[in-house]
C-alpha cells in the first residue's frame, strides 16, 4: 500500500506545523514553546492521555486502539530540539532566532509524529496502544536518557520502540535500515599534559608538552591501524590542541580534546584502554605528567534484527519493494535514541530527504515532500504491528 490517503490529505497542515517549528527553533531542554504546541495539539486530536514534563520538557501522548485484546504497546519517538547554528537559507520560513536553526530536521520529525498522532487518534484502526514520544535535547543533552530516568517505558508499558531520522542524499520516498549497529557510540576525551616550561632557546632545560602532544596524536592513530581488528570500525580524532601563548616560550602544559566513535562495546572498551595507555606511557617516556578524562556519551544505536525486518517490511508497504535499502552501512555519527534501544527492542530507520544540504549545515532544510512517507510509516507500524481484530 502506498501513502495513506488520509495522510496525504494532512500533508499541507503538517507542512504548516513544520515550518512554524522551523521559524522558532529551541535548543536542548529549552523547548518550552515546541513542547507546549505539541501537547496542545495532542489534546486537540483526542489522545487518551497527554503527559508533559518527562525528561524535563518531553511530551508523551497515549492513543488506544478500538480494541486492546493484544495488550501490546508500541512507542514512536521524535526529537524536538534545534542547533546553535546561524541559518544561511533564503526560505520564507527561515529561523527568526539569531544563532539558532533546525539544521538536523527535528522540526520535520516532530511534525511527522504529530501527523501520525492525528491520524491514529481519528482512525484507531488497531488492537493495542500507541505511545507517541516527543523528546528534547537529542543534540548533546541526552534527552532520551532523561526521559528513561523519569520512567518513560515503565509508566506507559512500552514493549517496543521505533525511531526515524531524515537523511539527505537518500531520495524522497526511500528508506534505509539495517540490523545491528546503525549509528556509532560517541565518547569524548580530555588529555592534560604537564611538562616543564621555559625559554624556547633552552629546550634542554624544559619538558616540552607541545612535542609530547605531537607524539601522542600520532600514536593515537595506531588504535585504528594496529590495535583494533581491521574489520572493526573505530574513529579517534584529536580536534583541539591548546598550548602556549608566546612565540618564544615553551609552555608548561598542553590540553588535547577529541572524540571516539565505535560500533561495538568491545571496541569501545579497547579504544578507552589504549588511549589511557598511550598517553600515560608517552608522557612517562618524556618525563611529563598526564591525566586523561574519558567521558562515555551516547551508546551504539543497535537495531533489533526482528524489529528491523518488521520495520523494513512496513516501509516497503509504504514506499515500494525497491525503495528500502537494507544494506546501508552504519554511520559513525551518534544518536541518543540508542538509550531507548538498550531498554526495549526496536529499530531506527533513515527517511530520504532528497538532494539537499547535509544535516548540521547552515543551508539545510527539511524536505516537506518526505513527510507523507514518514507519517504513513508511523501509522502503518502501529496498524501492522497491532492489527485490528
Amino acid at each position: 500500500m502506498p501513502i495513506i490517503n488520509r495522510v496525504a490529505d494532512l500533508a499541507d497542515e503538517i507542512t504548516v506545523w513544520r515550518r512554524d517549528f522551523h521559524e522558532n527553533p529551541e535548543l536542548l531542554f529549552d523547548v518550552h514553546r515546541t513542547a507546549g504546541i505539541v501537547a496542545e495539539k495532542l489534546k486537540s486530536f483526542g489522545c487518551d492521555e497527554v503527559v508533559t514534563g518527562l525528561g524535563r520538557t518531553g511530551v508523551v501522548g497515549v492513543i488506544r486502539g478500538r480494541t486492546n485484546n493484544s495488550g501490546r504497546v508500541i512507542g514512536l519517538r521524535a526529537d524536538m530540539d534545534a542547533l546553535p547554528i546561524e541559518e544561511a537559507t533564503d526560505v520564507p520560513h527561515k529561523s527568526k532566532v539569531p544563532g539558532k536553526m533546525h539544521a538536523c530536521g527535528h522540526d520535520g520529525h516532530t511534525a511527522m509524529l504529530l501527523g501520525a498522532a492525528k491520524y491514529l487518534a481519528e482512525t484507531r484502526n488497531f488492537d493495542g496502544t500507541a505511545v507517541v514520544i516527543f523528546q528534547p535535547a537529542e543534540e548533546g543533552g541526552g534527552g532520551a536518557n532523561e526521559m528513561l530516568k523519569d520512567g518513560l517505558l515503565e509508566r506507559f508499558g512500552v514493549h517496543e520502540v521505533y525511531g526515524m531520522h531524515n537523511m539527505p542524499g537518500i531520495p524522497v520516498g526511500h528508506f534505509a535500515i539495517r540490523p545491528g549497529a546503525m549509528m556509532a557510540a560517541a565518547d569524548r576525551f580530555t588529555i592534560q599534559i604537564e611538562g616543564k616550561g621555559g625559554h624556547a632557546a633552552r629546550p634542554h632545560d624544559c619538558i616540552d608538552p607541545v612535542v609530547i602532544s605531537a607524539h601522542i596524536i600520532t600514536a593515537l592513530q595506531t588504535i585504528a591501524s594496529r590495535s583494533a581488528d581491521p574489520l572493526d570500525s573505530v574513529v579517534v580524532s584529536v580536534c583541539t590542541v591548546k598550548a602556549g601563548e608566546a612565540f618564544n616560550v615553551i609552555p608548561q602544559t598542553a590540553t588535547l580534546l577529541g572524540t571516539v566513535r565505535t560500533l561495538s562495546p568491545e571496541v569501545r572498551d579497547l579504544a578507552e584502554t589504549r588511549i589511557r595507555a598511550i598517553v600515560e606511557n608517552v608522557c612517562a617516556a618524556f618525563g611529563a605528567k598526564a591525566a586523561v578524562e574519558y567521558d562515555r556519551g551516547y551508546p551504539v544505536t543497535m537495531n533489533d534484527p526482528d524489529k528491523t525486518e518488521f520495520m523494513a517490511n512496513v516501509a516497503r508497504s509504504v514506499a515500494g519493494e525497491n525503495a528500502v535499502d537494507t544494506t546501508v552501512l552504519p554511520l559513525m555519527g551518534a544518536e541518543d535514541f540508542s538509550y531507548m534501544l538498550e531498554e526495549r527492542p526496536g529499530a531506527y530507520i533513515f527517511l530520504g530527504n532528497g538532494d539537499t544540504a547535509g544535516v548540521h549545515h547552515p543551508a539545510y532544510d527539511f524536505n516537506d515532500e518526505a513527510s507523507p512517507y514518514g507519517v504513513s510509516l508511523w501509522a502503518k507500524i502501529v496498524e501492522t504491528g497491532m492489527p485490528a481484530r
